[in-house]
């Protein structure tokens, strides 16, 4: 049996703002087949603000009437002409026209007094509604006739239906009267479609008046509880209620399916769904109410309706209020003493201030809520004189009142009852690096709120609406020295970011690129399939300090800077990035194999500001040697020395090196190959090593300087000052010198080898060694890495750890496993 109950469709400014709105919306109501709609129309686009306008206007400048009357007339008359034929306007005109004439008439009244009342206002102000209606009537009337479609359409001027009495709660619709005028306006119309203008209403006496902003929507729902209807479809122009702004959160997303009780959640504090009093005569009937787009109908939209039972989701959306003050009343004198809340708030009430959230600690020391800005300074002295007597006697030590705030809040019936979402709501934030001011939790347990300074909110909502999965989590990257590691640690996320993005919900966003004097900036993202062209092409100069702001974007709630290059100039900025709040990733070992000042400040600026610093491809490029070393001492083993080749360039010159071809060449070789540091000399040095020895032996608690470990250089003396082609033109000189080393290793039988050894007993070397021939250090894979760990639990079978240490990819791999364990850091993962 087919449903004959009434669909109910309101259609909003945006939706009837042209001609070609108009004929949108007749195609959706005419292609809909429920036999009986009712229509709420709401005024043309802008047209309500300009009436309010013309009676300002009439109360200071009374000649601006005229003119506003004649472009509003002129945009009505050219919607009309537009959409009827000669002979369907006369009629719709002659109403316009004699509309225009009575409030022509009311606005040179308003003028002569210079003051305009409430009624006369409400008159005015509701013309905008019974002109777009009409004219929708009558289009679509017009439509059916020329299809030949027998659905009747009435107009309805909804003052002869919906009568309400003004309370201090607003408009409180008067029920039966109402229905009573539904039966005679509706009650006969067994099919068809009813246009209805919105907005407007009468009085108990009736007089003329209007159900005040969101007007429309609240005549929908009023409109729907009178006829029952089996549902109310809202139609904006939006594809749905968001789980986010969408101006905010780019990657907000439309819910689905919410509650009533979610949707005035959200709606209290900001989302664009629906005004929490305009649902009210549904909610008492139980009709949902879906939001739809007049300008995507195929769009399913979002449900509000009865609570379905558990929710999968713990939050449905996060939202937020700007420009609040917090006001925090405390003093010992209020601890105990019954009523204080009740003359605080009676007092806020008496001077007619809203209050937008409360929290009081349960030691009854202290009262904070927050109101909105405008009201700061009103609110501070209403409070300071409701309680002048204990100010004066020190009962009440304080009124603070803390501006430039914003209160967000996330939503969700799946919260309820479950435990550990508070934490994470604030863990989230905590780890965006916000501070919460205030609390507020309500039993029903569908809402957390909290207040933060108003400079953070964007940030708080990525990270609260990533944190609950709502959209991807998200990382501003800022990557310094696009080498050879950082070339191809970029092409590695850029095959990996659609993956990371579906599978996990991560968003590393690679926002900024540095070389050594110039940089790239986007404002969202690089795109990685082309940032070598768009590197390229990009002639502004590098500027540090703008280079890090940018990274660290209000609107992005993490940042981290990817160190690639060799710069001591780059790692001595660690410690601004991290007092800015900026996590580091880095293969860059200067900074961490520094003086022992440095290292320790890197370490108490890290704490300090709750940053991460992660470096685990400075010592073996991805193998876990500093990891390894990390959890033995973690768990409680004691270390006695490591020993091993730290170094894949010098094992690939010595695994190569057999005398057939010179030592230089192979030295030329590896540094083409990119298995050298940019310059040979810092691996041949035995420096670049010996920073690796360092930063493991600072790993087991050794306070150790450069200066401790006795290094031996390949670097022939003499060569250090020379340029880097330089160099390599005058290393075959020497090649005869490593030549006779080789020899003599190999007459007895060994080979030579480049090891580093760390004892707490015996100190620290790096050396070149003939080792024997059965060495695990003498078979090896030509750039392996090979670290030998000997400690309390490994003694007699020393914990080995083997494998490729060198090279841009396998570098470049340890530094984006790096990046993604910052990224679980940050936030459990999906």
């Amino acid at each position: 049996m087919a449903d004959n109950r009434w669909l109910v469709h309101k259609f909003g400014g945006s939706s009837v703002a042209d001609a070609d709105c108009f004929r949108r919306v007749a195609d959706i109501l005419l292609a809909e087949k429920a036999p009986r709609q009712a229509v709420v129309v709401s005024a043309m686009a802008k047209m309500t603000d300009a009436l309010l306008s013309l009676v300002a206007g009439a109360e200071k400048a009374p000649d601006t009437i005229a003119p506003g009357l004649d472009a509003l007339a002129t945009r009505y008359r050219t919607a009309v002409q537009a959409l009827l034929p000669q002979a369907a306007q006369a009629p719709l005109l002659g109403a316009f026209d004699a509309d225009i004439a009575d409030a022509r008439d009311v606005l040179h009244a308003i003028s002569l007094v210079r003051s305009a009342a409430d009624r006369s206002r409400d008159l005015i102000s509701g013309f905008g509604e019974l002109w777009s209606s009409r004219l929708l009537a009558a289009y679509l009337a017009e439509r059916c006739r020329q299809s030949g479609a027998s659905r009747p359409v009435r107009w309805i001027d909804a003052r002869q239906v919906i009568v309400i009495e003004h309370g201090d709660l607003g408009p409180a619709v008067q029920w039966e009267d109402s229905r009573q005028r539904a039966r005679r306006w509706l009650g006969e119309m067994s099919e068809g479609i009813a246009v209805v203008t919105g907005f407007i209403a009468s009085d108990k006496a009736g007089l003329y008046t209007t159900l005040g902003r969101n007007g429309s929507d609240f005549s929908a729902s009023i409109i729907g509880g009178l006829v029952e209807a089996r549902e109310i479809i809202i139609w904006t122009d939006v594809d749905g209620v968001m789980s986010a702004d969408p101006n905010r959160v780019p990657e907000a997303a439309i819910i689905r399916d919410l509650s009533y009780n979610e949707a005035m959640e959200l709606a209290y504090f900001g989302a664009k769904v629906i005004h929490p009093q305009t649902m009210a005569p549904a909610v008492q009937r139980s009709i949902p109410i879906f939001i739809r787009n007049t300008f995507n109908p195929a769009a399913p939209g979002s449900r509000i309706g009865p609570a379905s039972g558990a929710s999968q989701e713990q939050i449905k959306g996060v939202t937020s209020v700007d420009d609040v003050a917090l006001v925090n009343l405390e003093g010992t004198g209020m601890i105990g003493v019954p009523g204080t809340a009740d003359r605080l708030f009676g007092a806020l009430r008496s001077a007619g201030i809203s209050v937008i959230l409360i929290s009081q600690a349960s030691s009854e020391h202290s009262i904070c809520f927050a109101v909105p800005s405008r009201n700061a300074v009103r609110v501070a002295d209403v409070v300071r004189r409701a309680f002048t007597l204990e100010l004066q006697q020190g009962q009440i030590q304080s009124v603070d009142v803390k501006t430039d705030c914003s209160i967000i809040a996330v939503v969700g019936d799946g919260m309820a009852g479950l435990p550990g979402v508070a934490a994470k709501f604030f863990g989230t934030l905590g780890n965006a690096g916000i501070s919460v001011r205030a609390i507020a939790q309500g039993s029903s347990e569908r809402n957390i709120s909290a207040v933060i300074d108003k400079r953070d909110a964007t940030r708080a909502l990525r990270a609260a609406h990533s944190g609950f999965y709502l959209s991807a989590k998200t990382v501003s990257i800022g990557l310094v020295g696009p080498g050879n590691v950082g070339a191809t640690l970029l092409d590695q996320m850029a095959e990996q970011a659609e993956h990371l993005r579906r599978e996990f919900g991560l968003d590393l966003r690679v926002r900024a690129i540095a070389t050594s004097g110039r940089m790239l900036l986007a404002d969202r993202a690089i795109d990685l399939r082309q940032w070598r062209a768009e590197l390229e092409r990009s002639t502004e100069p590098l500027d540090w300090g703008r280079f890090a702001r940018h990274v660290q974007a209000d609107h992005i709630p993490h940042a981290a800077m990817v160190d690639c290059s060799a710069s001591q100039e780059v790692a001595n900025r660690y410690l601004d990035w991290f007092r800015a709040g900026i996590h580091v990733v880095t293969p860059n070992k200067k900074a961490h194999s520094g003086t022992l000042a440095s290292y320790d400040a890197l370490l108490e600026e890290c704490r300090r500001h709750k940053t991460h610093f992660l470096y685990e491809t400075t010592v073996g490029a991805a193998l876990p040697v500093v990891g390894t070393l990390r959890d033995l001492i973690q768990t409680g083993d004691e270390i006695l020395s490591i020993e091993g080749i730290l170094s894949g360039t010098l094992a690939y010159l010595f695994n190569v090196f057999d005398g057939k071809r010179p030592f230089s060449a192979i030295v030329r070789e590896a540094r083409d190959k990119g298995y050298t540091e940019p310059d040979p000399r810092d691996d041949l040095s035995g420096m670049d090593f010996a920073r690796k020895l360092i930063i493991l032996g600072r790993e087991m608690g050794q306070r150790l300087e450069i200066k401790d470990i006795a290094v031996e250089t390949l670097v022939p003396p003499g060569m250090s000052g020379l340029t880097i082609e330089q160099f390599l033109d005058e290393l075959p000189r020497h090649d005869a010198a490593m030549l006779a080393r080789l020899q003599a290793a190999q007459r007895e039988g060994r080979v030579l080898r480049y090891v580093g050894r760390l004892s707490r007993k015996d100190g620290a070397t790096v050396r070149l060694e003939a080792l024997a021939a059965d060495h695990p250090f003498a078979h090896m894979n030509l750039t392996d890495n090979i670290v030998r760990y000997e400690s309390r639990r490994y003694s007699a079978n020393p914990l080995v750890v083997q494998g490729p240490g060198a090279g841009p990819a396998v570098t470049a791999a340890g530094v984006f496993a790096d990046l993604l364990r910052l990224a679980s850091y940050l936030g459990p993962a999906r």
